[in-house]
């Protein structure tokens, strides 16, 4: 299935690797494994891969796997090859999608942000409300009345991802799983981590140049730069392993520590990506970001795509859990 002819640029690019990544996951050339299937550290390493090569590819890739492995923790079947799938589960205060029965039939309507891969998914798992109860449903993104509104989506960072608010107008949509399913699962926070793989794998490709620089030249504080951020990185790859490992060892959280690790890995990583990017930009300068448009556009997409941690927010929510008694310390 052809993408959008209509996306240019950074966004073409990304449609285009979306796609091409897909097209080789469904003839076995890629694999991602699913959350607890005993290869979850294989699914962490190959979302990495994909950030490192491009952020916003990856950030629409990630949405397909994750869309892959809801739909299987919800039991629902598995799709024929080359649909290219997203998740638009952003809630963000203002209007919202709504959901109402007619009949046999769910129609969705509203409007629903940050859509990403909006233009070049083919189908998208989406929550929508029923009253004051959150719904996942599944959607044909061609459908009549389910419309991309232009100029909604001003990013310089991930502009590629292309993730403008889509308008619905009596949608109809596959009803997946229970009332507030999709949060309720234990995989809503194995796909938590999943995203803080691709922000890995941003800082990674976000320190190369400082790796070219200190290889270039007999520099020491170069080389205190390049030694502060490898072992940053060597410790987020270190405790996505072990949350990997957790995730195969209790799959459906019955030990009740999904949460919680996810928080810390998602803070953790965060906090690495931001240390990268500090070091790198104070090592090097502006002339990387000046002229050569790939880190450029790599710092950009990356200080945008850890924002999906939401800073002291999210911190004081971990703080919060901890001070429960049945917190872990």
């Amino acid at each position: 299935m052809p993408v959008d002819s209509t996306l240019t640029g950074d966004a073409a690019a990304a449609a285009e690797g979306f796609a091409d990544t897909v097209r080789r996951i469904g003839a076995g050339e890629l694999a991602f494994p699913l959350p607890g299937s005993g290869r979850t550290a294989e699914r962490f390493a190959a979302l990495s891969s994909v950030a490192e090569a491009g952020l916003c590819t990856a950030r629409l890739v990630e949405g397909h796997v994750d869309a892959m492995a809801i739909r299987a923790e919800l039991g629902e079947p598995m799709r024929p090859p080359g649909e290219r799938w997203g998740v638009w589960a952003a809630e963000p205060p203002g209007e919202g999608l709504t959901a109402v029965r007619d009949g046999s039939v769910w129609m969705l309507n509203g409007l629903k942000q940050y859509c990403s891969g909006a233009h070049s998914c083919t189908h998208a798992l989406v929550t929508a409300r029923e009253g004051e109860v959150r719904r996942l449903f599944a959607v044909r993104v061609g459908e009549i009345g389910c419309r991309p509104l232009e100029g909604t989506w001003q990013a310089v960072g991930m502009a590629g991802s292309d993730t403008p608010g889509v308008q619905f107008s009596d949608v109809p949509a596959h009803l997946i799983g229970g009332p507030e399913a999709y949060v309720r699962r234990p995989g809503f926070w194995h796909g938590g981590i999943g995203v803080a793989a691709c922000w890995y794998g941003g800082a990674v490709a976000a320190s190369r140049v400082l790796r070219e620089a200190a290889a270039g030249r007999a520099e020491p504080h170069t080389d205190a730069h390049l030694g502060a951020v490898d072992v940053q990185l060597y410790a987020a790859a270190a405790l996505l392993e072990r949350a990997a490992d957790e995730i195969d060892a209790d799959p459906y959280d019955e030990r009740g520590g999904a949460r919680l690790r996810a928080m810390r890995v998602r803070a953790f990583v965060e906090s690495v990506c931001r240390d990268v990017l500090d070091h790198v930009g104070r090592a090097t300068g502006a002339g990387p970001l000046c002229h050569d448009a790939a880190h450029a556009r790599t710092v950009a997409d990356l200080s945008v795509y850890i924002r999906q941690h939401h800073a002291e927010r999210d911190l004081a929510a971990l703080g919060a859990h901890l001070a429960r008694p049945e917190g872990e310390l």
